[in-house]
């Protein structure tokens, strides 16, 4: 990865691509390349939509290489949803085969003078940009089946759906998983929109006739490849419960401690979450002849992932996760999977993020549009949003749009951005990353729920302001940092516990690149990242009250606990000082 491929869609006579060196943005990877080429070279004053934004596709520092974990990617540019930086990061093959090709990132420049839409295709002899009309509004299924037809089965895809070509502010990125399905979505902040606005449709990547990345130490590598392996597969969130039960496992542990956001964030306990949960799941995942452990790219070793099948035994969709079953489920008052796994299978079709798109029907049932708990009206919605209906329209820019098209008052969205299934009254260190990242409501950010629920890595009283600044600070910190890498977010449970895990992955990077990183290293990096990102934010007019919860988390008490959110505003405003 000693290379950046910029396309710039709006060159004279036809998009042209050219590759430039790594330059200043040596040594990054995932998130912290996305963010350092939005922040320097994206004007935060810019319309999201136009030619002046970018779109960064970057695989993390140890993609493409055999080490377990890696192959997670990143896509940032500015948020049509937030008007901020964003950085949303999928899974699949992507990152792995954009990784061997020696790429660092693709940056997706300028905006074409009509209105074609192009495919990309990248192997090792180079790059074609083809336009191609012909896929107009293709559902993201379908484009596939057609890209394989055209470049046979040894590809991995990073396409759009209809929803990212309409510009919908909901809009996702997605990336073909190991089957060559678009299951794995770079979701959360419209980054789909800007690559319609790009006049992209789909980049196919072939990286046949290439090699695994060598390491500088091969055997120091390998080794610590193994220790890494050894350590998640000890651990009992990473080694048992989520490839038993995958991330839906959450669902009766949100639920039991009362911090399931139920009816758009009412209540905190969902009466019918035993009919969703992950241990249900699987058990009908198996029992219909789908998978209930599974991995979304190669080399992963937890297998979080499944294959849900239908009442008749076909494919419908991969095992939806617990944030798209919370958001489609429980948000909304549905306690029927095959809803929310035809839901789930819509919204990776038509290509929109399923936090958000979970949200907004809950805030279209609260405004009348349905009843809460009515399956049917919640997959004609997402129906309309495919079709580009105006109600279609007004679902599909988000929860904020919604909510303020149809006049209601409670919704649960920061910088613009939906929150994901943990209310923050219930979970307050979690309460503290949405109300405080740069990115929006957003639980991955700096996943709280860890020590305030699950108690890894520590035990923080998830009911009490008290201690959710520095737990929000670091794991900020530390999840930039991983993002960073290329690595999946779940390593952090095992490497937060685990104190030889943690070196595992230190030597891995080191081991890689012949360096001599400490923890100390790691945290710099983060800070690094996160600064870059709130940097550009400022610029874009972001003020320390774009850091707050809507304010009915603060006035209306949580059941069953009779809680409101008690982080006080002037500690918010210390999340950053470090």
């Amino acid at each position: 990865m000693d290379k950046i491929l910029r396309i710039d869609m709006g060159a004279e006579g036809g998009p042209q691509a050219k590759e430039t060196p790594l330059g200043e943005y040596a040594g990054f990877g995932g998130r912290a390349m996305t963010s350092a080429i939005v922040s320097k070279e994206v004007p935060p004053l810019c319309h999201a939509l136009g030619a002046e934004n970018k779109l960064v596709i970057a695989p993390g520092m140890l993609s493409g290489t055999i080490a377990a974990m890696s192959g997670r990617i990143s896509v940032g540019c500015k948020s049509p949803l937030t008007g901020g930086i964003k950085e949303a990061n999928a899974g699949g093959q992507a990152a792995q085969v954009l990784a061997r090709l020696g790429y660092a990132a693709i940056v997706l420049e300028g905006k074409p003078k009509d209105d074609a839409l192009h495919k990309i295709f990248i192997n090792k002899d180079g790059v074609k940009i083809v336009p191609d009309n012909n896929l107009r509004m293709l559902p993201n299924y379908d484009l596939i089946e057609k890209m394989k037809t055209e470049y046979g089965d040894k590809i991995a895809c990073i396409s759009i759906g209809p929803a990212g070509e309409m510009k919908m502010s909901a809009a996702s990125v997605a990336c073909t998983d190991m089957e060559l399905r678009p299951t794995r979505h770079a979701g959360r902040g419209g980054v789909g929109a800007v690559m319609g606005s790009k006049g992209v449709k789909v980049i196919v990547l072939d990286d046949s006739g290439m090699k695994m990345r060598p390491p500088k130490d091969p055997e120091k590598f390998k080794e610590a490849n193994k220790k890494f392996v050894e350590g998640l597969r000890q651990h009992p969130v990473t080694g048992q419960g989520l490839p038993a039960y995958g991330t839906n496992v959450l669902t009766n542990i949100l639920n039991e401690v009362g911090g399931y956001p139920t009816y758009n964030f009412k209540e905190g306990k969902f009466e019918s979450a035993g009919k969703i949960s992950g241990e249900t799941q699987a058990e009908l995942e198996v029992k219909r002849g789908g998978l209930a452990t599974h991995g979304c790219h190669r080399g992963c070793v937890i297998q979080c992932s499944g294959v849900y099948h239908d009442k008749d035994g076909h494919y419908l969709t991969k095992q939806p996760e617990y944030e798209t079953v919370w958001a489609h489920g429980g948000n909304c008052g549905i306690g029927d999977l095959d809803a929310i796994a035809m839901l789930d299978f819509l919204d990776d079709n038509y290509g929109l993020d399923t936090i958000e798109m979970g949200a907004t029907i809950g805030v279209a049932m609260e405004a009348g549009l349905a009843k809460f708990g009515d399956a049917e009206a919640a997959i004609n919605m997402v129906k309309e949003v495919g079709k580009g209906s105006y109600l279609g329209r007004i679902l599909g820019n988000g929860a904020a749009f919604t909510a303020k098209a149809f006049g209601v008052e409670r919704a649960p969205v920061v910088k613009g951005q939906a929150m994901p299934a943990y209310d923050p009254r219930a979970v307050q260190g979690v309460g503290v990353t949405y109300a405080t990242s740069p990115m929006g409501a957003d639980h991955t950010a700096g996943y709280a729920v860890a020590q305030n629920v699950l108690k890894v890595g520590g035990d923080v009283n998830a009911l009490k302001p008290e201690g959710q600044v520095e737990l929000s600070r670091n794991l900020q910190i530390a999840t930039a940092a991983i993002d960073s890498t290329g690595m999946c977010l779940f390593i952090a449970f095992a490497v937060l516990d685990q104190p030889d895990t943690f070196q595992a992955l230190l030597d891995l990077l080191n081991a890689f690149y012949g360096l001599n990183l400490t923890a100390d290293g790691v945290t710099e990096l983060g800070k690094k990242v996160l600064t870059m990102e709130r940097d550009f934010n400022a610029r874009a007019g972001f003020t320390a009250q774009h850091d707050r919860l809507p304010r009915f988390f603060k006035t209306e008490k949580f059941a069953p606990h009779n809680v409101t959110f008690d982080v006080k505003d002037e500690d918010l405003d210390k999340v950053f000082n470090w």
